[in-house]
């Protein structure tokens, strides 16, 4: 978490699945808005644009998975949503909560549950994400996926101010 007052303020709303202390995994990061965003405007600007390799990882990670009975993602759909609401799907996501500050995503299955929060408040954005596994396989899962997790939403992060600013200018 952002030690300035406006990453303090943006993660001040996130939901995750359970206390802290209770996840196997948690993982927020946040950036300084250049403009104003919705959760899910920014959501459908980090996607329009998948990071490189990312449709890559989903088809590797759907066919090792798929070996331990777990149901694949597909790739990432590139197609922004004008409007969700609870119980609609975002990809492979369910949508658990949505407002103008933030929309709480969520998939669950035998092996783990995963709950992603896009938060937008005062000027910063945060990605929070939360995992709670069950089994072997779910803490096998989750030991590539750390790290990938992190770089991943680092840069797409980055990649979103940067499109943002170019927005702002009227780029």
């Amino acid at each position: 978490m952002p030690p300035n007052s406006f990453g303090r303020a943006a993660t001040a709303r996130i939901q995750i699945l359970a206390p802290a202390k209770e996840l196997d995994f948690l993982d927020t990061q946040s950036i300084v808005l250049p403009v104003p965003v919705t959760p899910l405007a920014a959501w459908n600007i980090m996607h329009a644009r998948p990071p490189p390799g990312m449709n890559l990882a989903v088809r590797l990670r759907d066919a090792i998975s798929a070996c331990f009975g777990v149901k694949g993602i597909g790739a990432i759909s590139r197609t922004p949503k004008a409007a969700v609401k609870t119980g609609d799907k975002l990809d492979f996501f369910l949508v658990e909560a949505l407002s103008d500050e933030v929309l709480t995503l969520t998939v669950r299955d035998r092996h783990l549950d995963v709950m992603t929060c896009v938060s937008s408040n005062s000027g910063v954005l945060s990605v929070t994400s939360s995992v709670k596994t069950h089994n072997l396989f779910g803490r096998v899962y989750m030991i590539p996926v750390r790290p990938a997790h992190r770089l991943i939403v680092a840069r797409t992060l980055k990649r979103l101010q940067q499109e943002l600013a170019r927005r702002a200018l009227g780029g």
